[in-house]
């Protein structure tokens, strides 16, 4: 049927509920335990044990099957990603209400109900609510995806994440490990000493990383705002103003391409902590990652993905994480003499190798930053701390005393893509100013990712910022990572997407219906 025929009949069974004297939408459930209490703490318990202790209770749930058999109806209701079987007998309906028992003739795939009744076990052993009430809480108008598969195309069930959620359980795991991370994080955090803030989400100048803002316009004002690409110059002012260690966990927003790896509007936990440096960090890191895999996932060693011969690959958060200067992975991976990785003019030779593009148009730490890119990043598989970059990929770092034209930065790779970045902060604010105004002449050379300068923030390292280590997290990849999913899609609820065109919208719900 197409889904108005679907609909139409949903809407005839509807009124037949309401003759019947049921509320199809009522503003209360009558409810004592959420499904997955009751599977969590009476999972275990044997038929004797339930009859001996018994248990009445009423739960409510999303029914996503339903069979007859003679006088019995057996049902299963869904809630948090848990299911409940539910048992309904005649004899005991008529008992409490004979419209009971026709009313179950008007029930549909994805309508919600609250039942009231007994624990017990099945012949098959199932655990299953014996219903002695029924309170009819919603009425599904439009039905669930096919009833044994779920929705299986992927674009759909990220164009309809409440069907997705409802029909698969694996993906209502997902989400709930991600809330757990987040609550993990910023438990470990204030732990660890640092304070939740917030900071503007909309800044006069985008700053804190090279990226393409998105920019907007104030009415009342009438000025050009930018959706934030980091709240990083804004938790440094707090820095100055005397917090001794911050953290934020909030959205960003970069106008670049989508990939499996990014997704325009993304999470990050970006924190300063004043008088540290980036060893300090490094060990805040690396203990943050392995409490999110022994709190959040059971273990420090987690599955992500697949080996060659279709074993799950095996990612180790025990610490300490590898450490690698950039140059060493750059010869290690790429098998390149690492003598000729100082000389300029040898890394645009092995830029030229590589095919990097835009030779003419980027200074050798760019070459360099390509050139780890392209032989090493891919096969950083194990936690591992990337060190010693270019100053042009670091503006805002402080440079290493023992390497002139490198900084005191560390990216944390695993699973061959970037999880983390973080920096001795540069607190010279004549230094500083010289970074910005290199990065001013990159934008004027055609580089719109380059900084924009910010004499605020320069006003405000000039009043005094102590030394001070900063790290920032992606949030999405993290989940991917802990939750072994291949597309930060996967554990984004409501990714970008590409606008469907008009009429298609009506076929893809054709389709869930179908």
């Amino acid at each position: 049927m197409e889904s108005n025929q679907y609909r139409q009949v949903r809407i005839e069974k509807l009124e037949k509920l309401k003759a019947l004297g049921f509320d199809p939408y009522p503003a209360k459930a009558k409810r004592t335990h959420g499904v997955p209490q009751v599977v969590a703490e009476f999972g275990d318990r044997t038929p004797e044990q339930l009859e001996a202790e018994p248990q009445v209770l009423s739960v409510m749930g999303r029914i996503l099957a339903i069979r007859e058999m003679g006088k019995s109806v057996f049902a299963h209701i869904a809630e948090g990603g848990q299911r409940l079987q539910v048992y309904f007998k005649k004899n005991d309906l008529d008992e409490a209400d004979a419209r009971f028992w026709d009313a179950l003739k008007l029930f549909d795939l994805g309508d919600f109900i609250s039942v009231t009744g007994s624990l017990m076990r099945t012949k098959t052993g199932e655990l299953s609510v014996r219903a002695q009430d029924i309170q009819f809480l919603t009425k599904a108008l439009l039905p669930l995806p096919e009833k044994w598969h779920g929705l299986q195309d992927k674009e759909q069930r990220i164009r309809q994440r409440y069907l997705d959620l409802a029909t698969n359980a694996e993906v209502m795991d997902t989400f709930q490990k991600r809330s757990r991370i987040l609550a993990t994080l910023r438990s470990y955090m204030v732990s660890q000493g640092f304070l939740e803030v917030e900071t503007p989400m909309m800044q006069p100048i985008p700053g804190g990383a090279t990226a393409r803002p998105f920019v907007t316009h104030h009415n009342a004002l009438d000025i050009d705002l930018y959706l934030r690409i980091a709240p990083e110059l804004y938790l440094k002012r707090l820095i100055v103003g005397g917090f001794e260690r911050v953290f934020e966990v909030n959205r960003s927003f970069r106008n670049e391409g989508i990939s499996q790896r990014h997704n325009p509007e993304f999470t990050m936990m970006e924190s300063y902590a004043a008088g540290d440096d980036l060893r300090d960090v490094m060990r805040l890191t690396e203990n943050l990652f392995n409490t999110l895999a022994k709190e959040v996932m059971g273990a420090e060693e987690l599955p992500y993905g697949e080996l060659e011969d279709g074993s799950p690959r095996m990612i180790s958060y025990a610490v300490p994480f590898r450490r690698l200067p950039l140059k060493d992975a750059i010869a290690q991976y790429g098998n390149i003499d690492r003598a000729r990785l100082e000389d300029p003019a040898e890394i645009v030779k092995l830029a030229k190798e590589a095919h990097v593009e835009d030779l003419d148009r980027k200074l050798p730490g760019h070459l360099l930053g390509d050139l780890f890119e392209h032989y090493a990043e891919k096969q950083l598989i194990q936690p591992t701390f990337i060190t010693d970059y270019p100053v042009e990929m670091s503006p805002l770092t402080k440079e290493l005393p023992d390497q002139p034209g490198f900084v005191d930065r560390f990216e944390l790779f695993v699973a061959g893509m970037e999880l983390s970045n973080a920096y001795s902060e540069l607190n010279d604010p004549i230094v500083q100013l010289e970074r910005f105004q290199a990065q001013i002449a990159e934008r004027e050379a055609g580089n719109d990712e380059a900084m924009m300068l910010d004499q605020d923030f320069i006003d405000s390292l000039e009043h005094g910022f102590p030394p001070c280590g900063g790290l920032g997290v992606g949030i999405d990849r993290t989940v991917m990572l802990m939750t072994n999913n291949q597309s930060i899609r996967d554990v984004i609820l409501f990714p970008a997407m590409r606008p469907i065109k008009p009429g298609v919208a009506e076929q893809v719900s054709r389709e869930a219906a179908e």
